[in-house]
């Protein structure tokens, strides 16, 4: 809920501004207040009338408004939220947030402001893509920033991958997260989750069975209780939970960039299925049978995410998760593999074919620690996730010995 919370929308420049009109109305169903704000830009695709007559106040456009500075100057607006909100933020908005520019009221805001910012981008997927934007991403992060998509998708010019902004709920449950009391409020944590393809040829690749199930329910949980998740997932088979900042992947390689890419951060929980080889050459043509047999596929191995991350020298995060699916000895393979990998604690479970985990609803876990072994009963993969976010809680934000 946002009973009483206070959120300055700026609204860019771009064709999903649209979707802001619904965001308002979402915003004042859970008891929050709205200030708009409207770019010139964003002014193109929504008009200031029907902006102001839904979130119920006037809407500030101007850095040079006489009135509007004599009610409230634009350093007093910036610092009267709870939460600035850019939506949907425009690739040319956040390279002015990145490079510290104030040429406008939007800009100017977002550079006076000591609130926490939330940014849902919108742009065609070659301007999300570009190198430009990538390090004014890795920036923005770098400066306490929060994201919320944007999502894949179909793009009003007809192209088709990441840039879509977020849908009004994702964006909502975001914000409810930013402007939460709960326990892990102000902690950034990267999950990973799904499997990988590893391919083959452009028709085929190798994968596991892999729901991403487990890894969704974690990202869920640890949004619930405050943390701003960067969700990294492979093809999985469910949707990403609302109010996670997703970063789709296909293969090992492209989930260790992406690990890498959104560092730092306070905890890590790997819960993907990452193939352990590739093929060593895809072919670039689909393979054709031939009368000699068999082709021959020659392997290499993958990156090892969780053990790279665990043994980082410096900026490791402060805690880091590992998943272990076995099929036998279970806590004492998982036991080894967390004292080789080097990470504090691993999830491990039992997925041999007659326990039905893999790919299912439930899950019998163990959590192994320095501590030792904790048996976990049966359970609904969301009440895993909720048990472990719970634990990662405790752990995040206990009071250090002396």
């Amino acid at each position: 809920m946002l009973a009483g919370k206070r959120i300055l929308l700026i609204i860019g420049g771009g064709i999903a501004a649209y979707k802001t009109l619904e965001l308002i109305r979402r915003i004042q169903d859970q008891g929050g207040a709205v200030t708009p704000v409207l770019t010139r830009a964003g002014a193109e695709f929504v008009t200031p009338l029907s902006v102001s007559a839904l979130a119920g106040a006037p809407v500030h456009q101007d850095l040079f408004d006489l009135t509007s500075e004599a009610e409230m100057g634009h350093i007093q607006l910036s610092r009267s939220a709870d939460l600035v909100v850019v939506a949907p933020a425009t690739a040319d908005l956040m390279a002015k947030m990145a490079g510290g520019l104030a040429n406008d009221l939007a800009s100017t805001l977002l550079l006076a402001t000591d609130t926490p910012v939330l940014v849902a981008p919108a742009m065609n997927v070659r301007m999300w893509e570009h190198p430009a934007t990538q390090r004014n991403i890795a920036q923005l992060r770098a400066d306490g920033v929060q994201f919320v998509g944007p999502e894949a998708g179909n793009m009003a010019c007809g192209e088709f991958g990441p840039g879509r902004m977020s849908e009004p709920d994702a964006i909502l449950s975001a914000i409810s997260s930013a402007v939460s009391k709960g326990p892990l409020a102000g902690k950034r944590i990267i999950v990973t989750s799904g499997p990988t393809h590893e391919p083959i040829d452009p028709v085929r690749y190798i994968a596991n069975r892999s729901s991403g199930a487990q890894g969704t329910a974690v990202a869920r949980a640890l949004t619930a209780l405050g943390a701003e998740v960067v969700f990294i997932t492979g093809p999985a088979t469910v949707r990403p939970p609302a109010g996670v900042d997703v970063v789709a992947v296909e293969t090992a390689r492209d989930m260790e960039a992406a690990v890498q890419a959104a560092l730092p951060a306070d905890a890590g929980v790997f819960a993907a299925a990452v193939a352990d080889w590739r093929v060593a050459s895809a072919s670039n043509r689909k393979l054709k049978k031939t009368t000699d047999g068999q082709p021959a596929l020659t392997f290499a191995e993958n990156p090892d995410i969780l053990r790279s991350v665990a043994q980082m020298k410096t900026g490791r995060p402060e805690l880091v998760v590992g998943f272990a699916a076995e099929t036998n000895d279970v806590v004492e393979n998982a036991t080894a593999k967390r004292l080789r990998k080097g990470c504090d604690w691993i999830v491990a479970n039992d997925v041999s074919p007659e326990t039905g985990i893999m790919g299912g609803t439930e899950n019998a876990v163990v959590l192994i620690s320095a501590t030792g072994a904790e048996t976990w009963p049966r359970m609904d993969k969301s009440a895993v996730a909720d048990r472990l976010a719970a634990k990662i809680a405790e752990s995040l934000t206990k009071e250090p010995s002396r």
